[in-house]
């Protein structure tokens, strides 16, 4: 019998520089992902100031902005994630916190 595959959550937070915002939403994100999804993410951080090609390919017009890419559906959620109950029922992980 194989082993169940474990679901790895892939997520991408566009930020602007070093501005408050954009830092409180690592932290808050780094944090969610430590408690729920312990060795099951992966985060890519992109500076929309270094790569504004990116951002505007991606759509993205506000930061800090994080976007669900895996498992699907993709999510976007704008703001600093302060609120977890609230962020995870908008990546649709409100179960993980059950």
């Amino acid at each position: 019998m194989s082993k169940p595959r474990r679901v790895v959550f892939k997520f991408r937070l566009y930020v602007a520089d070093h501005t408050p915002n954009s830092a409180l939403a690592l932290t808050n994100l780094t944090a969610l992902c430590r408690v729920y999804l312990t060795s099951r993410h992966e985060i890519e951080v992109v500076d929309v100031f270094r790569n504004p090609e990116r951002a505007v390919a991606d759509k993205i017009f506000m930061t800090p902005t994080l976007v669900k890419l895996g498992p699907s559906p993709v999510v976007h959620v704008v703001g600093t994630l302060s609120q977890s109950q609230e962020t995870l029922k908008a990546l649709g992980l409100e179960a993980l916190s059950a």
